[in-house]
């Protein structure tokens, strides 16, 4: 006989697979909602609003309500520097620091082997158009630091070569507040590549 009845094992199991859950992680969450009724029919109410309202901006990739997202549909934002982002969270957390005034390119990932993510998974083709129609100036690969992100940008650098914009990256090295005792090789090796004069 059975432990868990069989729907619900299948719902612990879809949970797991969201980022951040494990089983027992999936299993707690499952039981909270199926022990309250009322949140579960919100969440399901809200789950269904969200497919029916929420697409993928068909020019960046962001998040939005309409074909063009709140981002590519102002006209106040430079339009001439593209930044390029693996995940809409990314998009997000930039956003959120309020220094930046350009558009975005989301990929949707970055190039990783292991994972049999290669470049024609990406949306690169859809960055290199909008820098072929005309009007870039610019294009920032804010990437993560690893292998995978550094290998994505020296692609898509590689293939906007011909179309003689800059291609720049994010500086790295020492966080704000850092102690560099409390930093590790790689980041160090970073800040000091990409030191500023000062005076």
């Amino acid at each position: 006989m059975a432990l868990v009845p069989l729907p619900f094992e299948r719902l612990i199991k879809r949970l797991a697979r969201l980022p951040g859950l494990g089983p027992r992680s999936a299993q707690r969450a499952a039981l909270h909602l199926l022990t309250r009724p009322q949140e579960l029919a919100d969440i399901l109410h809200i789950l269904s609003e969200v497919g029916e309202q929420i697409c993928v901006c068909g020019i960046c990739g962001n998040l939005g309500m309409a074909e063009r997202c709140h981002i590519c549909a102002d006209g106040v934002r430079d339009g001439g520097i593209i930044c390029v982002v693996e995940g809409v969270d990314d998009l997000w957390a930039l956003e959120r620091s309020g220094g930046y005034a350009g558009v975005y390119h989301v990929l949707g990932g970055v190039v990783n082997a292991l994972e049999g993510v290669g470049p024609d998974q990406l949306r690169m083709k859809e960055l290199v158009a909008r820098v072929e129609a005309g009007g870039v100036n610019e294009v920032i690969l804010a990437l993560g630091a690893s292998v995978d992100g550094q290998t994505t940008g020296h692609l898509l650098a590689e293939r906007l070569k011909p179309y003689g914009v800059v291609v720049s990256t994010l500086a790295k090295g020492m966080p704000v507040g850092a102690e560099v005792d409390y930093l590790d090789e790689g980041t160090l090796s970073l800040a000091l590549a990409g030191r500023k004069r000062v005076a």
